[in-house]
């Protein structure tokens, strides 16, 4: 294919709530470019960015894929990503690598959750924006609600350049207020437009709209706003050019109108991209100081030392790790070597291609700001900087989120324990945001991840992709157990069974610590009551009995164990009665340190429609939990609390279904604190029947 220079590239990202249309629309646009001769849909599962088996059946975007389209000597790379809070750290990774974000929004449903953080996080990386009001051809949408809730969230700098023609069905055509024209456009879904004129009852209408918009363009530049007094407004070009310039310098986010299903709108929207996305010379990617991460300015051209970015990772059962990169820096070019300097160590590429959805298509070489992709490399992970083993500066490394929720996971047969680990190393490469542990303490194969559809996407990758099939639980929480009050215990182990015998004798003295002390112990012993040597085995032996607690077998914590006095035998002490002795003595002193159970709190942020901050506090107080604050932000309202992880296991449930999906949330571990007294029983009691279960099943 064409090599493009990166003065002629647009590298967009298409961002957005979940069901605001941005596969479809990625499909017209690479339909009416002549990309594709089909125009696929959602619906029949034949778009080209969603080809993932999983993401054909759910109907929903679930990672980030890339294509791209030629438009009138322009090459526009499309990263179509998803739009449910369970993905969005891979949204975020597709941001990193564009020069703008298109924000798809509803034009029936207005600004959603998805909506927000997408524009929050197009903030932080100082993208510049179109803003795509799309679905306009169904009931109730409609430009002004949709416009006026942009505008409380986003500023009003969201400013319309074009305005629809007819309304819900009758949507039909645009008024381009840059140019004054109308488009209308055919109706056999082909996207070609025809110019007309503007109609009669919309004239006062566009040009109230189009005033607006130069007022808007001249405020933001001194200059033109000095012009804009003097005259009264602004020439053709100057208003042109300003546009250019206030949206790359993010003062302006222009607004365009569609509706990707009837394929209307899509040809002056590739028009707009074209006209208004920065290239990557103009965009280059943000780097910073190896040494002090320090924000840096670095030659982007192509005559520069070759430097790339690794934004993605596509983990393929037959053609191993797929390595997605932005070039940003230099020519990057097939069967060469190249640095990693991340990993330090050399990466010898293969083959390079360009994608389309899952197609690849191989090229010699690919230029500073272009996308592309290379199979098999060894070292290279999401995140890593290829360039000069010298280079002063990396890519700063991409900010994934942390695991929110866990499940147990089984075999389904026992012949696939030792390929689940293998497996979820793999998955682990393509998204960062999914652990998996052994829990040290429940013996239990924990899967975690962004939340339960996450997770489950994750467990249907591990079969289809390989063959790996397992079986969900609801992790066992990790309680612990402590003591509440002070006391002294004795422990004594004598054994005679002819010859030597065995004799350790111990008093210790046991005391409550601080929550998060875990466990001390004090050596006490003057004169010789218990040889040095044995001490450690008294030690061993409380040690191995606080790891199976007393109450219920949890690990025993935050708590002091003093060694202040005991006995020996010349002849039968050993390390062994000593250490049996240490563990008579705690149980010793648990019959009397009233001990109890402790269960994990987490630290729960909530976030979703204002409407819904009343029943989604009454169901956190009802799980136990203490709210910590409230605060909105445009529509949203962000709730913290402190929650138990008991009462959180099933909780992304009641939220999807409580708020219509548009509600998400995170969690981390806070602190421990005392359960309490009337569910103790109940820990204690599913304890011991789980333990007879275990046994049970070793036994058979």
């Amino acid at each position: 294919m064409k090599v493009y220079t990166g003065a002629n590239i647009r590298n967009i990202a298409l961002v957005g709530h979940s069901g605001s249309g941005k596969t479809q629309l990625a499909s017209a646009m690479l339909f009416d470019s002549g990309a594709v001769n089909r125009l696929g849909t959602v619906d029949d599962g034949t778009t080209v960015t969603d080809f993932d088996e999983e993401e054909i059946e759910r109907k929903h975007t679930l990672a980030s894929s890339l294509a791209f389209a030629e438009w009138n000597k322009v090459k526009i790379n499309v990263i179509d990503t998803p739009g449910m809070s369970n993905f969005m750290s891979d949204t975020r990774a597709a941001m990193r690598v564009a020069d703008a974000a298109l924000i798809v929004v509803d034009a029936v449903a207005g600004v959603e959750v998805q909506t927000e953080k997408v524009w929050a996080i197009s903030e932080e990386f100082e993208l510049p924006r179109l803003v795509v009001l799309n679905r306009l051809d169904r009931e109730r949408a409609s430009l002004d609600r949709s416009l006026a809730s942009l505008r409380e969230v986003c500023g009003r700098e969201v400013v319309p350049i074009q305005l629809p023609i007819g309304e819900e069905k009758s949507f039909s055509g645009l008024v381009d207020l840059v140019a004054m024209r109308a488009m209308s456009f055919a109706t056999d879904g082909s996207g070609i437009p025809s110019e007309r004129d503007i109609p009669a009852e919309m004239v006062d209408a566009a040009n109230n709209a189009r005033e607006a918009l130069i007022e808007m363009v001249a405020e933001a530049d001194d200059a033109l706003m000095e012009q804009f007094f003097e005259a009264g407004t602004l020439t053709q070009a100057e208003l042109e050019q300003g546009l250019r310039d206030a949206v790359a310098s993010r003062r302006i986010f222009p607004l365009v109108c569609s509706s990707a299903a009837g394929n209307i709108g899509v040809q002056p929207l590739l028009d707009a991209i074209k006209t208004y996305v920065p290239s990557p010379t103009d965009h280059p990617l943000a780097a910073v100081n190896r040494k002090t991460s320090d924000a840096i300015v670095y030659d982007s051209g192509e005559n520069a030392p070759t430097t790339a970015f690794v934004w993605k990772t596509i983990a393929d059962p037959f053609a191993g790790r797929i390595t997605l990169f932005r070039v940003a820096s230099g020519l990057l070019s097939s069967d060469t070597t190249v640095y990693n300097l991340t990993k330090e160590t050399n990466e010898r590429l293969g083959s390079l291609a360009v994608l389309q959805g899952k197609t690849q298509t191989a090229v010699d070489t690919i230029t500073s700001g272009d996308l592309g992709a290379v199979a098999k490399l060894k070292e290279t992970q999401t995140a890593d900087t290829l360039a000069p083993k010298d280079s002063v500066y990396v890519f700063a490394p991409i900010r994934f989120a942390e695991p929110v929720l866990s499940y147990a996971i089984e075999p389904k047969s026992r012949g696939d324990e030792e390929k689940i680990s293998g497996s979820l190393q793999r998955l682990e490469e393509e998204d960062p945001t999914i652990r998996y542990a052994r829990d040290p303490q429940t013996g239990q194969l924990l899967l975690s991840g962004q939340g339960q559809l996450h997770i489950e996407v994750t467990v249907a990758k591990l079969k289809r992709r390989f063959g790996v099939g397992v079986n969900l639980k609801l992790p066992r929480i990790p309680y612990r157990e402590t003591v509440t009050a002070a006391t002294e215990a004795h422990g004594r182990h004598k054994k005679q069974t002819g010859g030597h015998g065995q004799f350790g004798d111990c008093r210790i003295r046991v005391k409550p610590l601080k929550r998060g002390a875990d466990f001390k112990f004090v050596d006490e012993i003057f004169g010789g009551s218990i040889p040095r040597g044995f001490i450690p085995a008294v030690e061993k032996g409380i040690q191995e009995a606080r790891t199976k607690g007393y109450l219920a077998g949890y690990p025993m914590v935050d708590f002091e164990v003093a060694l202040y006095d005991g006995q020996y035998h010349a002849v039968d002490s050993n390390e062994m009665s000593f250490k049996m002795a240490g563990r008579l003595a705690f149980r010793d002193a648990m019959s009397r340190a009233r001990p109890t159970i402790l269960e994990p709190v987490m630290d729960v942020e909530v976030r979703a429609p204002s409407d819904f901050a009343g029943d989604l506090m009454g169901d956190l107080n009802g799980r136990r939990g203490r709210i910590g604050g409230m605060e909105t932000r445009g529509t949203s309202t962000i709730i913290k609390a402190q929650v138990p992880m008991a009462e959180m296991l099933t909780y992304e449930q009641q939220l999807t279904s409580s708020t219509s999906g548009r509600g998400s949330y995170h969690m981390e571990f806070s602190h421990y604190e005392e359960i309490p007294a009337h569910l103790q029983a109940k820990v204690i009691a599913e304890a011991k029947a789980e333990r007879g279960e275990e046994q049970a099943e070793d036994g058979d």
